[in-house]
């Protein structure tokens, strides 16, 4: 059932309104505000009609490829999609692969990305956790 009624969670590619626009890369590259991790580059635009859109670029200089860039291009979305809804609203990000992401797994790229994001002070606070008996 590969149809739009498809679970939202179940591995569906990033929609299109998840996707930066290539109009867009120029104002957050203009803004002059990157933040390196050991496999991702993250680019970071605050506006008002930002929403949460992500652009992503994989060099042919770092991996040569097409195989591999592909990969990376899918892990640094697939990271972003997981970990969308922990990003504040009005960001936009323009992720760019390092030789780093090579032979990385999920889990590894989710990690630097959530560790870049949180330097880059665009991801969410975490709320304390109430007791019951406090």
């Amino acid at each position: 059932m590969n149809g739009p009624d498809q679970n939202k969670d179940s591995g569906v590619p990033l929609s299109g309104s998840f996707r930066l626009d290539s109009s867009k890369y120029k104002s957050v590259f203009a803004e002059k505000r990157s933040f390196y991790g050991r496999s991702v580059v993250v680019w970071v635009g605050r506006a008002s009609d930002a929403g949460r859109r992500t652009g992503v670029i994989v060099s042919k200089r770092t991996f040569r490829r097409a195989v591999d860039r592909n990969r990376a291009k899918r892990l640094m979305r697939e990271a972003f999609r997981l970990s969308r809804q922990n990003l504040v609203p009005e960001v936009d990000l323009i992720l760019i692969a390092r030789a780093g992401l090579a032979g990385k797994k999920c889990q590894d790229v989710m990690r630097d990305f959530e560790a870049v994001c949180r330097r880059a002070k665009v991801w969410r606070p975490e709320e304390p956790k109430g007791d019951a008996n406090a």
